[in-house]
C-alpha cells in the first residue's frame, strides 16, 4: 500500500483543495490499525505541515456495510455538519447527493464517488462509480466516509518549532509523524538536499506561522530507525553499508551502433541484463542481435538477456559483473511512462450528459425541438427507478425524457443575441425548420462539395497495406496507445490505402497524442517512396517537431530535415535543393515551406499543425495542393469553419479525447492584474521545483514586465523569449527556460503551440481578453503536460472596461477546464 504525502503547495488565493486533503487523510489513515505494509513517499516541506490527528479522523469517519439499517435524514446532516455540499449531482470530493432511495457520496479519501441504494432504511447494494458516465466500476460490501478538511497555516496561531499538536479552526493538528508506529522505518535520500529545501521553503511562505520547524522534524525523524541513502560516504554513521554500484555508460548511437558500443563498454566477464519496453521491441531486439552476430562475430548475443519490463535508469552490479540497462537508454530514447487507456465518457459532443445543464438552459430534443431544462426528477420506469430529464415545451407543457435516452437531447447553439421560440411538442414545424436550416447550410457549403468533388475524381498517391519496417515502428513506440490513436492511426491508413487523397482532420487536446498519429501517417508515406512535409505556424513548433521525429526515426533510414529561419541562408539553399533532388523523406519547416521557391521530387503527404495559425496567402496555397495531396490536419482547437465542415461530412475527422492516466485539468483563473497573486504563484510553483510562463504579447514594453516581475519576484530569475529576437538570441533563451535555468519565461504566443516542458505547470496570461479562445486554450496547454496539478491565471489590466465578447471567451475558457475541452472551446467559439 503506498500513499504520496500532498504537494506542498495550495492555489493562491484558495484553500487547499480535496487532492491534498484527500492525500492527507490518507497517510494518516494508512498508520492506523492497517495489517499491511504501507509505504509513505514525501518530502520535507510536506513533513512540516500540519495533519488531522488519529483521534480527529477516526471520530470523523463513519463506515456503511450492505444490510446496515440507516437513517437517510441522519445521514444527511452528519455529512453536512462535516462540511459535505449537497449538489444536484455529484462530480467532485467532498459533495453528495440523494434521489429517492440512492445516496451518491464523494468521500475525499475515495478515488470515485459511491452509490449507496436503499430499500426503506436498510442498504441495500454500495458500489462505486463514474462520475460523468454514472457506470458502475466496483460492487463494494462497505465503505468508510471520512470527512476531510484540510488544515492551512493560516488556521494555526501558534509558531511550531516543535512536534506538539496545537489547537485549530478545523480541530487539532499533529505532525505526520505523531501518526507513525514507533517501529517504522525511515529512509532518507539525500539528506542534506533535504534539509535546504526544508529551509527554503519556510523561508520563501508569507506567514510560516503554524508550520513545524525543520530541525524538530529532523529530530523526531532520527528518532524512529532510519536507512541514510547517500553518494558520500559518511563516517559518522554507527554502521555503513557500500554498495558496489555504478552507472552505466551513456549511448549516443541507434540501432546496430549502439549495440557495438554496448559490446565494447563491456569488461570480459561482464554480462548484460536488457530490459524491454513491449514484447515487440523485445522481438525486434533478438533479431538485431543475432544480426550483428552474424555479421561481425561478436557473441554479444550470448552475453544478454532480454526481459520485457520498465526502468527508469540502467546501473552496474561490480560484484555481480552484470550491468543492467533499458532498451530507451541503449537507443538514446527518452523515458516515457505507460499510458494506459482511460476512455472519457464524453465524446465531446455539445451536450455529454445532464450534468452539463443548468435550470432554465435552453435544449434541442432531435424529435420534438427547443425546449427548456428545468432539471431531474426519479420516476418509475418499466418498475424501475430511473432520473429523467424534465422539459419544458410551449404552454408550459412537461415533458420527462429517461436519462438513459440523453442522447436525445442536446445543448442549444445559436448566437447569443437572438433567443429562440420553444416548440410546440408533437407539432410539425419543428421537422420544416430542420429542412430550412438543412437547404442553407448545404447552400453554404457548396465550394466546399466542389473542391472534394475534384479530389474525389482524381487518383490520390495510393499507398501499401503496413509493411514490416512500419510494424517495427510502430513497436518501438514507448507508450500504449490510447483507445482513439488506435482508431485514428485506422482511419487514415484506410484513407492512405484508398485511390483518392485523404482530408482528415485530427482533433484532440495537447498532450492526447496528435503527433504520434502524424509520425504514423509520416512513416507509412515515406515507406511508400513519397517525401513528407510537416508545416507548422511558428519556429519554436519547427523546432520542437524536429526534434521529435529525427528521435522517434533514429533507427530507421529516414532523412530528415527543418526549413525555418534557425537555418542561416546557404543551409536553406542547400536544404532546399536537396529537397527538390529527392535526397529528404521529410522536411519539417513554417510557411516558407510553401513558397513559390520551393518544390518537390515526389511530395505525398502534407501535415498542417495548427491550419488556424496560417495566414490568407498560406491557406490559398494549400486550397491548391488539397485538390492532389493526402492532408492531414492537427488541431486541439478546430477552427469553427474546418469544424463546421466536418461537422458536416464534408471532411473526415478523428477525435483523440482519452487523457493520459495521471493527466489532471489545469485551474484556471480569471482576475485582475495581482502582485500579490503573481509572486504567490510563482513561489508557489519554485517550492515544488517548477517553473513559470508569463504571456505578455507585446515586445515594445516586454522588457518593462520583465523588470516589474523581477521587482515582484526578485527570488526568481526570468528570461525573455519573442519573434523579434535573431535565431541564435531565441534558441539561447528557450535552452535556458528548458534546461531549468530560469524560473520564468517571459515570452509572447511564440510559445503558444510546440513546447514540451513537463517541469513548467503555472502560467500567467497578461491581458487575457484580447486573445481569442483557441489561443487562449493553445497557451494553457503549455502546462499541465504531467501528472501535477497546473495553475493559469488570466489578468485583465487594472481598471480596463472588458468588452462583452471577450468576457464571454473568459468565462467560456475558465468552464472549460476539463481534460479535452478542445472541441467544447471549438463549439463555443461555432456558436
Amino acid at each position: 500500500f503506498t500513499v504520496d504525502m500532498p504537494d506542498v503547495t495550495t492555489t493562491p488565493a484558495k484553500p487547499a483543495g480535496s487532492d491534498s486533503a484527500k492525500k492527507s487523510s490518507e497517510s494518516v489513515n494508512a498508520s492506523i490499525g492497517r495489517e499491511a505494509t504501507v509505504v509513505i513517499v514525501t518530502c520535507l516541506p510536506a513533513l512540516l505541515q500540519p495533519v488531522p490527528t488519529r483521534r480527529d479522523i477516526l471520530e470523523a469517519t463513519r463506515r456503511i456495510s450492505v444490510g446496515d439499517e440507516i437513517s437517510i435524514d441522519e445521514l444527511m446532516d452528519w455529512l453536512m455538519e462535516r462540511q459535505f455540499e449537497r449538489v444536484t449531482a455529484v462530480e467532485l470530493p467532498g459533495e453528495f447527493c440523494v434521489h429517492g432511495g440512492i445516496l451518491d457520496i464523494f468521500p475525499p479519501t475515495e478515488s470515485d464517488p459511491i452509490r449507496i441504494e436503499l430499500f426503506g432504511d436498510e442498504v441495500e447494494s454500495i458500489r462505486s462509480f463514474d462520475a460523468e458516465t454514472q457506470r458502475r466500476i466496483k460492487d463494494l460490501t462497505d465503505i468508510a466516509v471520512t470527512a476531510t478538511r484540510p488544515v492551512s497555516a493560516s488556521d494555526k496561531p501558534s509558531p511550531g518549532d516543535s512536534l506538539k499538536p496545537h489547537a485549530a479552526i478545523a480541530g487539532a493538528t499533529e505532525s505526520l509523524l505523531d501518526a507513525l508506529p514507533q517501529q517504522t522505518i525511515v529512509v532518507l535520500s539525500d539528506l542534506a538536499q533535504a534539509v535546504s529545501e526544508g529551509r527554503i521553503y519556510l523561508q520563501r511562505l508569507s506567514n510560516p506561522i503554524g508550520m513545524y520547524g525543520v530541525d524538530a522534524t529532523l529530530a523526531r525523524l532520527t528518532d524512529l530507525p532510519s536507512v541514510t541513502v547517500d553518494a558520500l560516504a559518511a563516517d559518522s554513521f554507527e554502521t555503513s553499508c557500500h554498495l558496489p554500484i555504478d552507472t552505466v555508460d551513456r549511448f549516443t548511437g541507434s540501432g546496430r551502433d549502439s549495440l557495438y558500443q554496448l559490446a565494447e563498454s563491456l569488461g570480459p566477464e561482464e554480462r548484460v541484463l536488457l530490459s524491454c519496453h513491449n514484447e515487440g521491441e523485445l522481438h525486434r531486439l533478438t533479431e538485431l542481435l543475432t544480426e550483428v552476430d552474424a555479421a561481425d562475430n561478436t557473441e554479444l548475443a550470448s552475453r544478454v538477456s532480454l526481459c520485457a519490463g520498465r526502468i527508469h535508469k540502467g546501473f552496474r552490479l561490480l560484484d555481480r559483473n552484470l550491468v543492467v540497462i533499458s532498451d530507451n537508454e541503449l537507443f538514446s530514447r527518452s523515458q516515457a511512462r505507460t499510458v494506459k487507456s482511460r476512455r472519457r465518457s464524453s465524446d465531446l459532443r455539445a451536450i455529454d450528459t445532464f450534468l452539463d445543464l443548468k435550470d432554465g438552459d435552453l435544449v434541442v430534443h432531435v424529435a420534438q425541438g427547443i425546449a427548456k431544462y428545468r432539471g431531474m426528477a426519479m420516476m418509475d420506469n418499466n418498475g424501475e427507478q430511473e432520473e429523467h430529464l424534465l422539459l419544458e415545451f410551449r404552454d408550459s407543457v412537461m415533458v420527462y425524457v429517461p436519462a438513459s435516452l440523453i442522447h436525445l437531447v442536446q445543448k442549444y447553439i445559436g448566437p447569443a443575441k437572438s433567443v429562440p421560440e420553444l416548440s410546440r411538442f408533437g407539432g410539425t414545424s419543428w421537422e420544416a425548420r430542420k429542412k430550412k436550416v438543412s437547404d442553407a447550410v448545404a447552400d453554404m457549403a457548396a465550394d466546399m462539395i466542389q473542391l472534394q468533388a475534384e479530389r474525389n475524381s482524381k487518383p490520390g498517391l495510393q499507398c501499401q497495406a503496413d509493411s514490416q519496417l512500419q510494424e517495427e515502428f510502430e513497436q518501438s513506440f514507448p507508450f500504449t496507445e490510447t483507445v482513439d490513436q488506435v482508431s485514428a492511426i485506422a482511419d487514415l491508413k484506410a484513407d492512405m490505402e484508398r485511390t483518392r487523397p485523404m482530408d482528415r482532420l485530427i482533433c484532440g487536446d495537447v498532450g492526447f497524442g496528435k503527433t504520434e498519429v502524424a509520425m504514423r501517417a509520416v512513416f507509412k508515406a515515406v515507406d511508400n517512396g513519397r517525401q513528407a512535409a510537416i508545416l507548422v505556424p511558428t519556429t519554436v513548433l519547427a523546432e520542437q517537431h524536429y526534434r521529435t521525429f529525427r528521435e522517434r526515426m533514429a533507427e530507421y533510414p529516414v532523412n530528415i530535415e527543418m526549413l525555418s529561419r534557425f537555418r542561416s541562408a546557404a543551409e536553406q539553399k542547400q536544404i532546399v535543393q536537396k529537397l527538390a533532388a529527392g535526397g529528404i523523406d521529410v522536411i519539417v519547416g513554417t510557411h516558407r515551406l510553401v513558397s513559390k521557391d520551393i518544390t518537390f521530387k515526389n511530395l505525398g503527404l502534407l501535415v498542417i499543425d495548427e491550419e488556424q495559425k496560417f495566414g490568407v496567402r498560406v491557406k490559398e496555397r494549400l486550397k491548391h495542393l488539397r485538390r492532389e495531396l493526402d492532408i492531414l490536419t492537427l488541431t486541439a482547437t478546430p477552427i469553427p469553419r474546418t469544424l463546421h465542415m466536418s461537422l458536416l461530412g464534408i471532411r473526415d475527422i478523428s477525435s483523440l479525447t482519452t487523457p493520459p492516466r495521471d493527466r489532471m485539468p489545469i485551474e484556471t483563473r480569471v482576475g485582475r492584474f495581482d502582485p500579490a497573486l503573481i509572486r504567490s504563484a510563482v513561489i508557489r510553483e519554485m517550492n515544488r521545483g517548477g517553473q513559470v510562463y508569463f504571456v505578455h504579447n507585446r515586445v515594445h514594453d516586454i522588457h518593462r514586465i520583465a523588470d516589474r516581475l523581477r521587482q515582484i519576484v526578485p527570488e526568481a530569475s526570468v528570461t525573455i523569449a519573442h519573434g523579434q529576437l535573431n535565431a541564435d538570441e531565441l534558441e539561447l533563451a528557450m535552452l535556458a527556460f528548458v534546461s531549468g535555468k530560469a524560473d520564468i519565461l517571459l515570452a509572447t504566443t511564440i510559445i503558444e503551440s510546440g513546447l514540451d516542458i513537463p517541469n513548467a505547470n503555472t502560467m500567467v496570461i497578461h491581458q487575457a481578453d484580447i486573445y481569442g479562445l483557441a489561443d487562449l486554450h493553445q497557451l494553457r496547454g503549455r502546462v499541465g503536460r504531467d501528472r501535477h496539478r497546473a495553475y493559469c491565471y488570466l489578468m485583465l489590466e487594472e481598471g480596463k472596461v472588458v468588452t462583452t465578447t471577450a468576457t464571454r471567451r473568459l468565462k467560456a475558457i475558465e468552464e472549460y477546464s476539463e481534460l479535452g475541452a478542445g472541441f467544447r472551446i471549438a463549439m463555443r467559439d461555432l456558436e
